[in-house]
């Protein structure tokens, strides 16, 4: 507890009034420099110990061997390897084939020591692709000193102290893991049930302003629009190490409960939609940087999983929002909803204040290299994300930030495609926030607690798509990765062959049988077969995207972001004279027709994507 309240905000904060009331391992009395870091400064190359030494109560396994070649192989047997296989070849020198093994067995174990994220993000072949896949797999072994690297300029790699080292996030507890992934996950919700939270109340806003429905309607699109917006400049701020996660999560947040007190006040229309727009910008974090976090804690073969929670909870907000906030409109006035996000989100931000810890690794190994060099004295001693964040220039940023999103949306057709549906359907996901009040209070006379009530035929969908998943990742993929290795990503999009057909079936459904004669149930399983649709091909368009294009994947998420929220947006003006001039049946089918030529595109995509990989600029080969 002590280490999780010293790496949440409220510690760091304390830590600079008082550093030793919550000390870091390197700041104890008792603290001993681990030997391969002693060695290394007095210039001797520490050796990798023959036997393993254990910190563990348990005793090794027979897999240990096994394990502890596949983290730790060793040099001489790397280079007996690559001697054997390329003996046959005259044209590499024996400098060449021991430079390659030790080239080969320094990623091996380099790679093995990261976080998803980064590993993803130094991932430029194929091959390494596999080999970070092949090490999610594997049981972690005994405790095994690490030894720091050193350059040619005699700098020492700062690296975690042990393959067990508790302050790498990769290595924390289950339930330390647990209650970070519960914040993130009721962060999301809270942040994202903000958008349609306020669709109970444009009546009201209609009312008290005397603007017209599309007028009303800006305090929704508006706030879609800001938190595509947000990630093109918090994702890349979370990756600069000296930052980390959290000062974008709680300088953002603070900002966002902020604005919901004047939000609330507000008595202008031209002021409630900029506060409307201003809170979802600072509330976008959670989507720029809920998925990193997760991705520092949780390895490759595991993070399907909690990803899909974490889209559960992006998918859920918006639509338990109208719920919550439809009864209490209807019976106090249209400011109840914005208050209603102030009770919700003020205990979520303490919640992440006290008890939040940093993730990135980046940043952890960053600050222990700075204690390190006060503790000794040696300049020497310094992390490799601070090296890189010496050589990163405001250019670059930028361009990571505002150009390289939209380059690989135009440059590449995979990239183009995938952004193209995952927004069309992101879109007609949002229009049901206009066709529901035209179907169940119109038609069928729901009042607006009730008609709120009908999204929760969108979080059934949901619930029921997370099982299908869930059991498809653990019956078919996790087998298929440990047996025959990553194969091919088009292998993942499979169920989207499926799933994909669900989406039109669904919408046909709700815009048929929207009628007074027939029962309101059945437009609700017309939701419910869409949702399951829209919701598992984003989970396989999500785990296909980072194995095609592993070094962009940060990139890749900004710019689907981005589309997909100025669709979204766009899509809650144009639905409601849509529907009005077409009728739901009509104005369903349009949008049902749309999505039938995407899925066509996912076959071509499944059959001609080694082709496209092939002349891709940005995917790894």
């Amino acid at each position: 507890m002590q280490a999780l309240i010293r790496d949440a905000p409220i510690g760091q904060i304390i830590r600079w009034v008082k550093p030793s009331l919550l000390p870091y391992l390197e700041e104890l009395d008792d603290f001993e420099l681990p030997p391969s870091y002693v060695q290394m400064q007095h210039g001797r190359k520490h050796e990798i110990p023959s036997a393993p030494t254990s910190t563990s109560a348990e005793p090794p396994t027979e897999e240990g061997p096994a394990i502890e070649e596949a983290y730790y192989p060793d040099p001489e047997t790397v280079l007996e390897k690559e001697e054997q296989e390329s003996e046959d070849s005259e044209s590499v020198s024996d400098l060449e084939k021991v430079q390659t093994a030790r080239t080969a067995h320094t990623a091996r174990t380099q790679i093995s020591r990261v976080g998803t994220r980064t590993a993803l993000s130094r991932t430029i072949s194929r091959a390494d692709l596999e080999q970070q896949f092949s090490l999610a797999t594997v049981e972690r072994g005994p405790s095994r000193p690490i030894e720091p690297e050193t350059l040619d300029d005699g700098t020492i790699l700062v690296d975690w102290y042990t393959t067990d080292d508790p302050e790498n996030p990769q290595n924390w507890s289950f339930s330390k893991k647990a209650v970070v992934l519960v914040q993130i996950l009721i962060y999301t919700m809270a942040v994202y049930m903000g958008s349609a939270i306020y669709s109970p109340s444009i009546p009201g806003v209609v009312e008290r302003f005397g603007v017209n429905l599309q007028l009303a309607s800006m305090g929704l699109s508006m706030y879609v629009l800001a938190y595509g917006i947000g990630p093109l400049l918090f994702s890349p701020l979370s990756e600069i190490p000296i930052i980390g996660r959290n000062p974008p999560y709680i300088i953002s947040y603070a900002i966002f409960v902020i604005l919901l007190v004047p939000s609330s006040l507000v008595d202008n229309f031209p002021g409630l939609i900029i506060l409307r727009f201003l809170q979802g910008f600072f509330g976008s974090p959670c989507l720029a940087t809920g998925g990193a976090t997760l991705q520092d804690l949780y390895s490759l073969i595991k993070l399907p999983y909690v990803l899909s929670l974490w889209a559960f909870a992006a998918t859920c907000g918006p639509a338990l929002g109208p719920i919550i906030s439809g009864f209490s409109v209807a019976a106090e006035s249209w400011r109840w909803s914005q208050w209603e996000m102030l009770w919700m989100n003020g205990p979520v931000f303490l919640s992440l204040f006290f008890f939040l810890p940093e993730t990135s690794s980046s940043n952890i190994l960053l600050r222990r290299a700075a204690r390190l060099r006060k503790l000794t004295g040696d300049d020497r001693l310094k992390s490799q994300s601070e090296i890189d964040q010496a050589r990163m220039t405001p250019r670059e940023v930028a361009i990571e930030a505002l150009w390289r999103p939209f380059q690989l949306i135009l440059l590449d057709p995979s990239i183009a495609f995938t952004a193209i549906y995952t927004a069309l359907i992101y879109g007609i996901f949002y229009s049901f926030f206009e066709a529901f009040p035209l179907v169940y209070e119109v038609m069928y006379h729901f009042n607006l607690g009730e008609m709120g009530l009908t999204f929760l035929s969108v979080t059934v969908g949901v619930i029921i798509s997370i099982i299908a998943y869930w059991a498809y990742i653990w019956y078919i993929v996790e087998p298929e990765i440990r047996k025959y290795g990553l194969g091919a990503p088009e292998r993942r999009l499979l169920p989207a062959l499926i799933v994909t057909w669900f989406v039109p079936t669904g919408l046909f459904i709700f815009g048929w049988t929207s009628d007074p004669k027939i029962h309101w149930i059945v437009s609700c399983i017309g939701i419910v077969i869409t949702t399951i649709g829209i919701f598992l091909i984003i989970q396989c368009i999500f785990l296909y995207l980072p194995l095609v294009y592993p070094q962009y994947a940060a990139s890749l998420f900004a710019g689907n972001d981005f589309l997909r929220s100025a669709l979204a947006t766009g899509a809650i003006h144009f639905s409601s004279p849509m529907f009005r001039n077409l009728g739901i049946g009509k104005g369903i089918s349009l949008l049902a027709g749309l999505t039938v030529g995407c899925s066509a595109g996912v076959y071509v995509l499944y059959l001609l994507g080694h082709k496209l990989r092939a002349k891709s600029r940005f995917a790894a080969h």
